[in-house]
């Protein structure tokens, strides 16, 4: 087992990839009074085109399956797991999003119990005929509740801008008629593919010993079978660079509309450093624009444009990224006007040296605050494990980053053809 300490922040990992190529990462803090396991698969919502286990060519399963084999994986032939939790005293839950699917409890008592539960679930799948079907019922509520939702809308009608052909334009939970095509063999062939040992990361945060917890885990593992650990090969569509619409509407009953400007992301770095200093300077030039504090947001306040919904959000991820800002505005033709001339007008002279370090050290100000929480650390280490990132030696490269850096970037980070708006207005509605 590998021991490392991060000085800069006093934190232990310990972590060891098992013969199966499980990785495996303990953080223990016992001045915490509960702990916190997550246990990822790096799959998700895009990973649709694929050649699965065992086989040579390629398949395409149907919209929507990511998220589906989430919901299905609770479900036993005798049971529910998540009463096996509830009994033992944890909160469980899970998610699904572009690129990946985690399954994860936290607890303060039957820790052992509790972690035995959430591998055994995971490396144990159930499907049947009549519970796909019944699941397909259950999902197709959840797809309307989100089309009903005005910010849901809103949020993936931008992406759609975006993107020609990437499948991150598609609804994680698909749709009701993609859900439909779903079967219990492509759940199987999507889970022996993505939900192998050597595909996934177990991160265990909290009151624990980290000796004890690597020794249930692999006495876990040792008495299970899987098929040797192999590369998978995920096929993408050609997307070009241009934005795919530069203007959407989307027509629902809202009482206020809204506008998003969207930036589409032409580059993403492969090498770890190159990739988080990317997502750092991003970070820190929309914070500059359009924080609560941002010179373009207090513009845009004194017209009167925005409220407290306006905010911007940055997603850089394994080949993919884009930036969202926006919110509810009585006038959403003249919001996205002005937020798209703040950003075109936007270069290294607008962000001076000393504005620029002010911003940094507020990033990690809210970056050593956020670390306080079992769940962030364990969410946002696993996310970057996936990528071979080490979330810990990300901070450095934050504080490293210099003015040149930043006006460096911002000599070639947006042109006009990166650009999309989404608008949501209301319709009348019939009686």
């Amino acid at each position: 087992m590998k021991h490392k300490h991060y000085q800069q922040i006093e934190e232990h990992i310990y972590s060891e990839t098992l013969d199966n190529g499980l990785r495996v990462y303990v953080l223990p803090k016992q001045e915490m009074a509960k702990t916190y396991a997550i246990f990822t698969t790096n799959y998700g919502s895009i990973d649709q085109s694929f050649v699965p286990l065992g086989k040579s060519e390629t398949e395409t399963v149907p919209d929507g399956i990511a998220h589906f084999l989430e919901h299905k994986l609770f479900e036993k032939e005798d049971r529910d797991v998540f009463q096996d939790f509830s009994k033992a005293g944890a909160s469980a839950n899970a998610f699904t999003s572009f690129t990946k699917t985690a399954y994860l409890f936290s607890a303060t008592s039957k820790i052992n119990e509790n972690l035995t539960t959430l591998i055994d679930f995971v490396q144990d799948p159930y499907f049947s005929e009549a519970s796909v079907e019944k699941e397909k019922g259950i999902i197709t509520q959840e797809i309307k509740m989100y089309d009903d939702q005005p910010d849901w809308r809103a949020f993936f009608g931008t992406i759609k801008s975006l993107y020609h052909h990437h499948p991150v334009q598609i609804d994680i939970a698909g749709t009701v008629e993609s859900i439909q095509e779903i079967t219990k063999d492509d759940l199987y062939t999507c889970y022996h593919t993505f939900y192998h040992p050597s595909n996934m990361v177990l991160f265990i945060a909290g009151n624990v010993d980290a000796d004890e917890i690597m020794a249930l885990i692999k006495e876990n593992q040792a008495g299970k079978e899987f098929a040797p650990p192999s590369d998978i090969e995920r096929n993408f569509p050609e997307e070009p660079q241009t934005v795919a619409d530069k203007e959407v509407t989307v027509k629902m009953p809202v009482s206020v509309p809204k506008a998003l400007v969207g930036i589409k992301e032409l580059e993403i770095p492969e090498e770890p450093e190159q990739f988080m200093r990317k997502e750092w300077l991003t970070d820190i030039i929309l914070d500059h624009l359009f924080s609560r504090s941002g010179v373009a947001y207090e513009r845009l306040y004194e017209t009167g444009l925005i409220d407290q919904s306006f905010s911007s959000e940055n997603h850089l991820d394994r080949n993919f990224g884009f930036c969202i800002v926006g919110g509810n505005t009585k006038e959403p033709e003249k919001l996205a006007s002005l937020i798209k001339q703040e950003l075109l007008d936007l270069s290294a002279d607008s962000l001076t040296a000393e504005h620029f370090e002010r911003i940094k050290r507020k990033k990690i100000g809210q970056l050593l605050r956020a670390m306080n929480s079992l769940e962030f650390i364990a969410n946002q280490y696993s996310h970057y494990q996936l990528l071979n990132i080490d979330f810990f030696d990300s901070i450095t490269w934050l504080e490293e980053l210099t003015y040149d850096d930043v006006t460096a970037f911002l000599d070639s980070w947006i042109t006009e053809d990166q650009l999309s708006v989404c608008m949501v207005k209301g319709e009348e509605t019939e009686r």
